[in-house]
């Protein structure tokens, strides 16, 4: 079990004093504002992972690959093995605790080229988060809006409801990081609450419902892939698509208290409270199905919204279709917080383009507000394929789950590479550190390769999984970036020499 550091019970002044010798001694000037508790860490993750939005938004995909019992054994696997993967990168974010997170972790451990690389990976990776999550909420939004009052879901309704929600949430992250910490914390509620309430609402309406033997045995379909064990690993994707994000703790670190212990807790806690919330949901919707064949072809265009109405009926479908909207829209508002720090954070090592003016932090609010109107631009930009075809949009966001999860890897490689000369921070795994981190990086390999693996027969311009391609252009643009400007450019820190890395240490303690 990680060893656990005492926490200290002494003035929050004192607390921010010591978090900002430990960052001052990593190299960096301590510029943002430290508002963030422990629960604060946990509630930022727990937000981006959101089971009740990446569920919901995969529903369809997992009917069609594998039904109810690829889903949910899925995730029954997948959840511990994401649990060792996150424990792994507690610990370094625990010696490392900064806004860059990985790309820092990856400089420390193994030098420039693979913080360029995992810090390329995990920021396209985030940028594909806000682009995925908040277009996945405007699509449930525009589902409302057909059933609330009759508006067609066009590509184009749907891309400026899209457009609407990027700027709300651009405006929520730039009042700083005290707004999104209640925003969190408010999701945290949010989530478990409406996930309880629609499970209820689902238990308790008088219908049929499916027996045990269904929701963890009924085995689906719609690929045209003959091979069944093949397309139920398919299916055991939905829980892989789900569980990304919980970096968000470490990129947040900077502005969170004790973050040597609080932001590896958070991390560590986000994991597994979605994976109990993800389990009771995809039960209680697996139980719910009434006509699986209707359900699947709905003309709402999400599954859920379907076994809503035939549970519940149209005014119950509409009110719990509310609670989804909610948890998707907190969950948005989270992964632009996350992205912007990465975004902030990388551009103090200038690996991006204008990389002075993401890197400027607003006086007043100590937020980089500039960084956070980036990302909601870019992943705007990266949305924009969804008027002219769908499938051109899936080989653009695809880059989030492909580009973030190998990411994830990289330090956690590095830091077993490493072997006695890493120095472990306060929360540790002790001599499971590495039995456990050799587990996740090989669990993380093989997920690669099946992230990348054919999901329907024929392969046609339509049904082509791009998501390898997507990360090929990750690492090409990685690649490019660094032999053009990358290799010259890099610098460590801002700060400069050692001897001004300890000179300011010193002043902060």
């Amino acid at each position: 079990m990680p060893q656990r550091c005492p926490v200290s019970h002494s003035r929050p002044a004192k607390a921010t004093q010591n978090d900002d010798a430990v960052l001052a001694s990593l190299g960096f000037r301590p510029e943002l504002a430290r508002r963030m508790g422990e629960f604060g860490s946990f509630a930022v993750a727990f937000s981006v992972i959101c089971p009740l939005a990446g569920l919901m938004t995969l529903y369809l995909f997992g009917m069609n690959t594998g039904g109810p019992s690829a889903m949910i054994w899925g995730w029954i696997v997948i959840g511990p093995m994401t649990l060792l993967l996150g424990m792994s990168l507690a610990e370094v974010t625990s010696r490392y605790p900064t806004s860059g997170g990985l790309y820092f972790m990856a400089e420390q451990l193994g030098g420039r080229g693979w913080a360029w690389v995992a810090g390329w990976l995990n920021f396209l990776g985030l940028l594909g988060a806000i682009a995925g999550v908040v277009y996945g909420c405007a699509t449930f939004v525009a589902a409302f809006a057909s059933l609330q009052w009759g508006l067609e879901p066009t590509p184009g309704t749907i891309i400026l409801i899209f457009a609407g929600l990027l700027v709300l949430h651009g405006i929520l992250n730039s009042f700083g990081v005290r707004l999104a910490a209640v925003l969190n914390s408010v999701s945290v509620w949010w989530q478990i609450g409406g996930v309880l309430l629609i499970v209820g609402a689902l238990a308790l309406a008088p219908v049929d419902h499916q027996s045990a033997g269904f929701v963890f045995g009924h085995f689906s379909n719609a690929t045209g892939i003959d091979v069944e064990w093949f397309v139920f690993g398919l299916g055991s994707l939905v829980a892989a698509y789900t569980f990304c994000g919980y970096d968000a703790s470490s990129h947040l670190s900077e502005e969170t208290t004790d973050a040597q212990t609080s932001a590896p807790k958070g991390m560590v806690r986000s994991i597994y409270v979605s994976w109990i919330v993800g389990f009771v949901l995809l039960a209680g919707l697996g139980y719910s199905i009434q006509d699986y064949a209707a359900t699947q072809a709905t003309s709402t265009g999400v599954p859920p919204a379907q076994i809503f109405i035939d549970v519940v009926g149209m005014t119950g479908a509409k009110l719990l279709l509310l609670v989804v909207i909610g948890a998707q829209f907190l969950c948005g508002n989270a992964a632009t917080t996350s992205a912007s720090r990465m975004m902030y954070a990388f551009s103090r090592i200038t690996a991006l383009p204008f990389s002075e003016t993401w890197r400027h932090v607003n006086q007043r609010t100590r937020t980089p507000i500039l960084a956070v109107w980036g990302a909601v631009g870019v992943g705007f930009l990266l949305a924009l394929p969804s008027l002219y075809s769908p499938t051109a949009y899936a080989a653009v966001t695809a880059i989030n789950v492909i580009g973030i999860t190998p990411s994830y890897a990289i330090p956690v490689y590095l830091r077993l590479r490493a072997g006695k000369n890493f120095t472990p921070g306060p929360w540790n795994l002790g001599r499971w550190s590495r039995p456990v981190g050799t587990v996740a990086v090989v669990y993380v390999a093989i997920l690669a390769v099946v992230f990348c693996l054919p999901q329907a027969s024929p392969i046609t311009v339509q049904s082509f999984n791009y998501a390898g391609v997507a990360l090929a252009v990750a690492l090409l643009l990685a690649w490019v970036t660094w032999i053009g400007k990358g290799r010259r450019s890099y610098k460590v820190s801002p700060l400069g020499s050692e001897a001004e890395n300890i000179a300011l240490a010193g002043d902060v303690v």
